[in-house]
């Protein structure tokens, strides 16, 4: 009863106070004052307009005021999410923001490598960068803080991860939208893209798993739209030509240097094993446990050579460059169809052996970064054409660094192109958990003799494959190498295969 009382007097100064002019904040902090030193009574609502109308009821428990609004300057730890592919470290190549930068959702925080890819990691908050973890070359941790974001309000803290993009999006992470009572999955960077072409989600196809809508989906979407063939990513630009300079008649030529001035400096340097080279590391340590056959031809591509000379036109008037390469992996393919195991896997305890229904080729590619095996999936369903298309797709990216995770992996097989560097033979290595590799040579014109025993001029490539002995034996691995020599040796023989 004592608190009851104590509580009424507070109501009679209230009144008074308000009669004559007490400020309502002054009276404020008096009443809370008060009423946190009230251990038995609390009013059944906090605001204060409701202050004089409150009901009182007895208590064992004191309450004290809530309010309903925001407090500024929340931080928030941004960490690094999973990227899949059990990755659990990434290197740190660049930062783009610095303590004290402001950032918006969807900003570029920083770019890490992988084992695997070159990943740009971008932001999930709006607010001010308040600290920097890493520097750059250091090595990040997954589910380790990467900054800390000063947000705008408690409200816009949203307890979700980081976005990883990549121009092909490789992670699982994705945003969901409402419509129609349907989600619609698809990445933020995706979603990005979709606005800055005017492109409505539900109107893309995706063909992603459980519907997610891909980069490549509204890339397509665009070329339907716009009649272009895979018009080019938004993210890339392709290097600027180099100017041509006019020089006075009779000068003499000007000869550029062929390698670049080394400098000498004389001092040992030590460096850790990291990104890509760090993956070769565990890839070929992996790759020493298998047993490997090696099996060497050579392949006539005088008829290839004319062949493709002719449709070289054809397709650069689509707007994609017509190589070799998409004819060896056709070829490829058809001869998979014939021996699956050369597209199979084998478990660690060599007990069980997977036969790949889709036929994923990997190729061996040369970077700056160093060596990256982007992967064109499904050759079993594409035309000569479509796996050009998707080769200069994937050397534009790798060109860029810019290959995301998802064209880097689902591997079944392998061919490396060493012959565009130079050499004729090499000895591949597989690339577990695949069982066979091709490696293969540059062209050469060399005599030969034709049916009638006369010399000609002949357009001679090697090809070196390696299989894994476990269970491939030498002559599977040879009528797989005559099957794939007699379909480029007479590209027309391809047409009864294709489907």
């Amino acid at each position: 009863m004592a608190a009851l009382r104590s509580v009424r007097d507070v109501l009679r100064g209230v009144s008074v106070s308000l009669r004559f002019g007490t400020s309502r904040t002054a009276l404020r902090q008096v009443c809370v004052h008060h009423y946190r030193c009230c251990s038995s009574t609390h009013f059944t609502k906090p605001e204060y307009p409701a202050f004089f109308k409150s009901s009182l009821r007895k208590s064992t428990q004191s309450r004290y005021f809530k309010t309903s609004t925001a407090v500024n300057g929340q931080v928030v730890q941004f960490k690094l999410s999973d990227i899949g592919e059990g990755i659990t470290e990434v290197h740190v190549k660049e930062w783009y923001v610095k303590v004290g930068d402001t950032v918006s959702q969807f900003d570029s925080i920083c770019e890490v490598q992988s084992d695997k890819a070159s990943v740009t990691i971008t932001s999930r908050y709006d607010g001010v960068i308040r600290k920097i973890y890493y520097s750059v070359d250091d090595t990040a941790y997954v589910g380790k803080p990467l900054i800390d974001i000063e947000t705008e309000s408690v409200r816009a803290v949203i307890p979700e991860q980081d976005v990883v993009e990549a121009p092909a999006v490789l992670n699982e992470e994705h945003t969901h939208q409402e419509i129609k009572g349907q989600k619609i999955l698809a990445t933020p960077a995706v979603r990005r893209l979709a606005i800055e072409n005017n492109i409505k989600l539900s109107e893309v196809v995706g063909t992603g798993k459980d519907g997610r809508i891909l980069k490549e989906d509204i890339l397509n979407y665009l070329a339907k739209q716009t009649g272009a063939i895979l018009p080019p990513s938004p993210e890339i630009s392709p290097p600027p030509p180099e100017p041509v300079l006019s020089k006075p008649k009779g000068a003499p030529p000007v000869s550029k240097p062929i390698t670049p001035t080394l400098e000498f400096t004389g001092k040992d340097r030590t460096e850790p094993v990291k990104g890509i080279q760090k993956a070769m590391v565990k890839t070929m340590s992996a790759a020493l446990k298998i047993p490997h056959f090696g099996y060497y031809d050579e392949v006539d591509l005088t008829r290839l050579v004319k062949l493709r000379r002719e449709l070289k036109a054809v397709t650069e008037d689509r707007g994609i460059k017509l190589s070799y390469l998409p004819f060896f992996l056709k070829a490829t393919s058809l001869g998979l169809l014939q021996h699956p195991i050369l597209n199979a896997s084998l478990d660690e305890n060599c007990q069980f052996i997977t036969y790949k229904a889709s036929h994923n080729i990997g190729i061996a590619m040369d970077t700056q970064q160093g060596l990256i095996v982007p992967v064109v999936k499904n050759i079993q369903v594409l035309s000569v054409f479509e796996i050009a298309a998707e080769l200069n797709r994937l050397q534009t990216l790798g060109s860029a660094n810019q290959l995301g995770t998802n064209d880097l992996t689902g591997g079944t097989f392998t061919l490396s192109n060493i012959g565009s560097i130079g050499g004729t033979y090499a000895k591949p290595v597989i690339l577990p958990p695949e069982v066979a590799i091709g490696a293969l040579g540059k062209i050469q014109v060399l005599p030969r003799f034709n049916d009638k025993g006369e010399v000609i001029k002949a357009q001679i490539m090697n090809v070196s494959w390696s299989a894994d002995h476990r269970i491939i034996d030498g002559a599977t691995m040879a009528r797989f190498s005559n099957l794939w020599k007699s379909y480029l040796e007479n590209p027309a023989s391809m047409l009864l295969d294709l489907k």
